[in-house]
């Protein structure tokens, strides 16, 4: 579906990683004309993007049920992964932009870290990747992603916040382009504290990190109670905002658009999006999936890689 959208998407040549049949069967499935055809390797995807769906064949060890997990394929959606990250550290293609996947699939072809924004980082050899959910009005990173809330607090480090956010200055202004990025920082508690008689992490943590961000020449503003930054006015001023935990990142981006929000992860030597939405097994293979996430994707990635292409 995103290849049809090609033309109305303006969507840079892309190329998919796979077995064949998948996506042949699909589209003729679904009534879609989707023609596909085999490239050996990314440099013949540009020739038939036109007209064609490229896919560099990497066959699955057993047929697909749409919304069935199978353990024998595992293997394949492993070496899809670890096939693109090569072919996008060779120089061969632009970017990295991964599929939903099911961490199960993962789990059981022997991934041991959290997913594919660890495994990715270890690959390439970055030390601290950063999760960046954008959609058209917002940027936000979480701090701390998948973790029970009564332990974010303890999470919660001057010197992660300034990391995570040299981070995503460094790549505001290498991959979006923007010359003097401004970053809002959320605090922790209800009313960013409320100079310390609803908690404290404000005034012993994160401004501290403040100051030293400044310090250091980054612009950034906060803490911010995070029930007033989100609105209009409030997005208006800043680029993209720091927070401290899971939900008081994504909560306002997937109010805000919920079928275009993408995933980036900053931080790797990589160009690597994906649409921030999962796998979605009772509707697989049924045509339903909205394909607006998995666009914005490819434009974003698009646009980073010529933003550091520019440089």
């Amino acid at each position: 579906m995103a290849w049809l959208a090609r033309e109305s998407a303006s969507l840079p040549p892309f190329f998919v990683i796979g077995d064949p049949s998948l996506y042949s069967g699909l589209a003729e499935r679904l009534g879609l004309k989707v023609p596909v055809s085999l490239i050996s390797e990314p440099s013949e995807a540009a020739e038939s993007f036109a007209v064609t769906l490229p896919v560099l064949p990497l066959h699955l060890a057993a047929p697909v049920t749409a919304g069935q997990l199978n353990p024998m394929n595992a293997a394949a959606v492993m070496a899809s992964i670890d096939q693109a990250c090569d072919l996008v550290q060779s120089g061969q293609a632009s970017g990295l932009v991964t599929n939903p996947i099911h961490k199960r699939a993962l789990y059981e072809a022997g991934l041991t870290v959290p997913g594919h924004t660890e495994y990715l980082a270890a690959r390439t050899g970055s030390p601290l990747p950063v999760m960046m959910l954008s959609c058209a009005d917002l940027r936000v990173v979480p701090l701390t992603i998948h973790t029970p809330l009564a332990k974010v607090p303890g999470l919660i480090t001057s010197d992660l916040i300034v990391a995570q956010a040299t981070i995503l200055d460094a790549a505001l202004r290498r991959d979006m382009g923007i010359d003097e990025p401004r970053i809002a920082i959320a605090g922790l508690n209800p009313h960013a504290g409320e100079e310390g008689h609803l908690g404290r992490e404000e005034i012993e943590i994160i401004t501290p990190a403040i100051e030293t961000l400044r310090s250091q020449g980054v612009r950034v503003t906060g803490p911010h109670s995070a029930d007033t930054m989100f609105h209009a006015a409030a997005r208006a001023g800043y680029d993209a905002a720091l927070c401290m935990y899971h939900d008081q990142a994504l909560i306002p981006i997937k109010t805000l658009d919920f079928e275009r929000g993408v995933n980036t992860t900053l931080g790797l030597s990589i160009i690597r999006t994906s649409p921030d939405h999962g796998t979605a097994l009772d509707i697989a293979g049924q045509g339903k999936a909205h394909p607006g996430s998995l666009i914005a994707a490819l434009q974003l990635a698009h646009v980073m890689a010529a933003n550091r292409a520019a440089l």
